[in-house]
């Protein structure tokens, strides 16, 4: 089989990773963009013998880890621009560590091979990880969901890592009345609505005059995930995990603090 073959299929969801990893869509899709163009150059990279989906992540990994900017030299000057500041300040292969296993599936032996360590040395990784991401502070959240019982799980959920959550919105007009009355500190949203309305459409009316860390909940998430247009930093498809959602709420939450840490610290 042809490289494009093996590793095109793999695409959209390394986006998702690569997009949690940087937080925005924009770095993230740049990384991936970096990955083709370094097997473009170089076939012979990818190992046939691997499993293509595991392969495919190993060499953004090589990709990734590679770059001065995402911590793996010392002595670099601060980055200037914003995203390259957050970037800088995030621990780099704790969070890999945790992404691969929490929100892609991978199991650890695998997510090992992925970043090229050991057992040992993986399970000191997400062991930093946990201890980074627990130490966020706590926010208040927004859930837009029309589904009684999805939107009662997500809440017990974000509630479980110490979160308040300020309200349930299951229409567009709902979702914009709720975050403006509560200005929550994240918001979650489905993207079909129960009036036929849409959640982008809701989370697009919000942010025109609200800032605030958005994670789309879906049943299609290679539809938001084609690099073609404006598309979400964090996404969480249906039907979701407990550890998937615990994953993306707290990196949202991370780049967010990063972002706004004065911010945060005086609400």
């Amino acid at each position: 089989m042809s490289i494009s073959s093996l590793i095109g299929p793999q695409i959209p969801l390394l986006r998702r990773y690569a997009r949690a990893l940087t937080g925005s869509q924009a770095s993230g899709d740049a990384y991936v963009a970096a990955l083709l163009e370094t097997l473009l150059a170089d076939p012979n990279l990818f190992d046939r013998s691997a499993q293509p989906r595991e392969e495919t992540y190993r060499l953004f990994s090589r990709v990734w880890n590679a770059m001065p900017l995402n911590g793996q030299s010392a002595g670099q000057s601060a980055p200037a621009s914003l995203p390259d500041r957050r970037i800088e300040a995030i621990t780099p292969l704790p969070r890999q560590a945790f992404l691969l296993t929490a929100v892609e599936g991978f199991d650890s032996a695998r997510a090992a091979r992925i970043l090229g360590v050991d057992g040992k040395e993986f399970e000191r990784l997400i062991d930093l990880a946990g201890r980074e991401i627990g130490a966020q502070v706590a926010s208040k959240v927004a859930i837009i969901e029309d589904e009684p019982l999805i939107a009662m799980d997500l809440e017990n959920l974000v509630e479980s890592l110490g979160h308040e959550v300020v309200g349930l919105a299951a229409t567009r007009s709902e979702a914009v009345a709720l975050v403006r009355a509560k200005r929550p500190g994240l918001v979650l949203a489905d993207i079909r609505l129960a009036d036929g309305s849409s959640g982008l459409d809701a989370v697009n009316d919000i942010l025109e005059t609200f800032g605030v860390p958005v994670i789309f909940i879906t049943a299609y998430p290679e539809t938001l995930l084609t690099g073609q247009r404006p598309e979400p930093a964090f996404l969480i498809s249906k039907p979701f995990r407990a550890e998937t959602v615990k994953a993306i709420v707290s990196q949202a939450l991370f780049f967010n603090e990063l972002a706004h840490p004065a911010a945060r610290r005086s609400a």
